[in-house]
């Protein structure tokens, strides 16, 4: 059955961590009778919510995957995509949004804009994903909406637009006033899902009427009909909602709506929002290169008869095989239907079409455009595009960062170690950000990811789920290599034993690239190194970067220029002139004055401004540089950049300096120079490594 794809919705439900996603996901799957019981995240019942479906997240209280579900609400199918807040896990929300038309930014009304809001807003950013805000947890004491709309507006650069004020704030919410349709709304029954409407009370009727001009007056920007039905005093629900929604689909203004998902308030005037506000398949431009035509852009037609192409967006390996989530972009997918993976240049056959809930599966017969499903036994790889057979066409892959911590993990006897490897695989497949190889010297299994969680709950994953025991050494710090100054090499390779022999001569200078990891520029003109020649000499100055001198870890920031070189019509070889430029770095190098450059990380640390004292020395003591502190009544946030060798347990040590009131995130900055000390011992350390092998 093909849907109407007017009435659908690919949402995903973004924020800062413990601000109320999946809270507020467990409230829509109840009002759109998805579940019959609402569960809490941190529930005495011990079932945790429907979409954290890994033991794991039921005790730690956080979502560690993003989970897909389906719910109908006003005659419209919602994709709906709950995503992780923490900052470990930030490929789940990174490649989420890559398949999305809208989102949920939901906001604490006490914390506000936090620092992993920031970073949320700026991959919808990225994403170009129209949003609607959810100022969330309004029944908290220090409640203050009117605060973070303010601050969506000064912090993320938006035009932030009350369309709801509240009723009351902390322990007295009631609910809202609709500040379109000019009602007072109420949640009634156990479960809030009576919805009361009545007149506003007198005591709101000019607070309401205040802000309800300041709206028209936003609104009514992306309308002229609405213009001039606000100046002769006959604006209609219909006129604002069709302004709002030009408004919000061309990312100039973000809707605001408020509410309690712990308190069962709100949340089905936001999943009317959604439908009103967020966009449907067709009003998102979506583009694939055409790989026979010189990587030619063609948009793509939300047309269920067109030819497929769909993007793998996610992977999840499972006792049953592997199972692939799709997003359909053009044309449809039925069972038995042959695609073509346009990356592997193989063709599959669909063998089961599956719709997710969370961590349960409906088999369907079909799809169609706009849907996101998922296929069962494709062998893959996340961000492939499936095409039907006789396109070419490939969608723009996910964004992956790079890893900045490593942990060796070693097997306790040989039958952990076939388990280990299965586990390792899985999470390797599914998770890009996560990665894992054996280290040539050392012959121990590293594995990297983007913070001390993320390794930690993969750890504990191959504990449980495949009941490997492994010992893990100390966290290790992806350090990296750079060259301070530039420096010109002039390399001779030659070798003559016997038969045909190697020659090749490079000639040029390698310099600093502030901005990059790498950059290789021809220059030689009169081709004394023969054309064939050129991509050999880039091939050894790339492979020379894998491993510095310094401490053996790779180098970033070169700029590599060949400006003259020699051959010879017998002995140069492709083999010959990549060793000339991999002895002709390394000499050069050498004399570059090479530095150490370690990742520092953006910490933000929030608790109450009782301890910021506290807060401040912990940075210190880190080498850390505070960027700003923001104290806002009895709460108080210290932004700060920090190396990452310094912020190992320090969780445990901010927990037991604030009673376990502050919390903190961190991600991924930029690389900084290494103090002349600590390089020292970090080269020591290195030789010790290097002769102990």
């Amino acid at each position: 059955m093909k849907t109407d794809i007017s009435k659908m919705r690919n949402i995903g439900i973004s924020a800062h961590i413990d601000s109320g996603k999946t809270t507020l996901t467990e409230r829509i799957l109840f009002y759109t009778k998805k579940i019959h019981k609402m569960h809490e995240v941190h529930g005495k019942d011990g079932v945790g919510a429907t979409m954290d479906s890994m033991e794991l997240e039921k005790e730690r209280g956080i979502t560690i995957t993003s989970a897909a579900t389906r719910v109908e609400w006003l005659d419209n199918s919602i994709n709906i995509i709950d995503t992780p807040g923490h900052v470990d896990f930030t490929i789940e929300v990174e490649r989420s949004l890559r398949v999305l038309d809208g989102g949920i930014l939901v906001l604490c009304s006490v914390g506000g804009v936090q620092s992993q809001s920031i970073t949320v807003d700026r991959q919808l950013k990225r994403h170009k994903v129209p949003t609607i805000a959810f100022i969330n947890k309004c029944d908290r004491v220090g409640a203050d909406p009117y605060k973070v709309r303010d601050q969506l507006d000064e912090k993320l650069g938006h035009n932030a637009v009350l369309m709801q004020i509240p009723i009351g704030l902390e322990d007295k919410f009631e609910g809202v006033i609709d500040l379109v349709a000019m009602k007072a709304v109420y949640y009634d029954g156990e479960d809030g899902e009576i919805i009361r409407t009545t007149d506003i009370p007198a005591e709101l009727q000019p607070e309401a009427n205040a802000k309800r001009e300041d709206m028209l007056d936003a609104v009514s920007m992306f309308s002229d009909e609405l213009m001039e039905a606000v100046l002769e005093e006959r604006a209609t629900e219909n006129q604002i909602r069709d302004a709002a929604r030009k408004g919000t689909i061309s990312r100039k203004m973000i809707p605001v709506f408020m509410g309690s998902a712990y308190k069962n308030k709100g949340i089905q005037l936001l999943l009317d929002a959604a439908v009103h506000y967020l966009p449907n398949p067709a009003e998102v431009d979506n583009i694939a290169t055409d790989l026979e035509n010189e990587d030619r852009e063609i948009k793509l037609e939300p047309d269920p008869d067109a030819g497929t192409v769909a993007l793998a967006f996610k992977l999840e390996d499972g006792a049953y095989g592997q199972l692939t989530y799709i997003r359909i972009y053009q044309g449809s997918v039925k069972k038995g239907d042959e695609l073509y993976n346009s990356r592997s240049r193989t063709n599959f056959r669909v063998g089961r079409l599956i719709r997710m809930h969370a961590d349960s599966m409906k088999d369907i017969h079909d799809a169609s455009s706009g849907d996101i499903v998922a296929l069962f036994g494709i062998d893959c790889a996340s961000g492939d595009t499936f095409v039907k057979p006789g396109l070419n066409l490939s969608m723009t892959s996910i964004y992956v960062p790079d890893p900045v911590i490593s942990l060796s993990v070693n097997p306790e006897d040989a039958k952990s170690s076939d388990k280990m490897a299965r586990a390792l695989n899985r999470f390797t497949k599914e998770d890009p950000t996560f990665k894992t190889y054996v280290d040539p010297e050392s012959k121990q299994t590293i594995i990297q990811g983007m913070g001390e969680l993320h390794l930690d709950v993969y750890v504990e994953r191959m504990r449980r789920e495949y009941s490997v025991n492994v010992d893990t050494g100390k966290p290790e710090v992806a350090y990296r290599e750079a060259i301070s100054q530039r420096v010109d090499f002039n390399y001779t390779h030659k070798k003559q034993t016997g038969g045909a022999g190697q020659f090749g001569r490079v000639q040029g200078y390698i310099e600093p690239l502030a901005e990059g990891q790498y950059e290789f520029v021809n220059k030689i003109k009169g081709g004394n190194i023969p054309k064939e020649f050129i991509p050999s000499c880039d091939k050894g100055f790339k492979s020379s970067m894998k491993k510095g001198q310094l401490i053996g870890f790779p180098i970033i920031g070169i700029k590599a220029v060949l400006n003259d070189g020699q051959s010879h019509p017998v002995d140069s070889s492709d083999l010959a002139f990549q060793t000339a430029a991999r002895e002709a770095f390394k000499q050069a190098y050498a004399k570059a004055k090479p530095q150490i450059l370690e990742p520092i990380m953006k910490v933000s640390v929030e608790g109450p401004s009782e301890f910021v004292g506290n807060v401040f020395a912990t940075i210190n003591q880190r080498r850390g540089i505070i960027i700003s502190s923001v104290e806002d009544g009895l709460f108080a946030r210290v932004d700060a950049e920090v190396p990452l060798s310094e912020m190992f347990g320090y969780s445990t040590t901010l927990r037991s300096l604030t009673q376990g009131k502050a919390e903190f995130t961190m991600e991924f900055l930029k690389y900084g120079k290494v103090p002349t000390n600590i390089s020292d011992d970090l080269k020591a350390l290195y030789r010790e490594k290097k002769l102990s092998n």
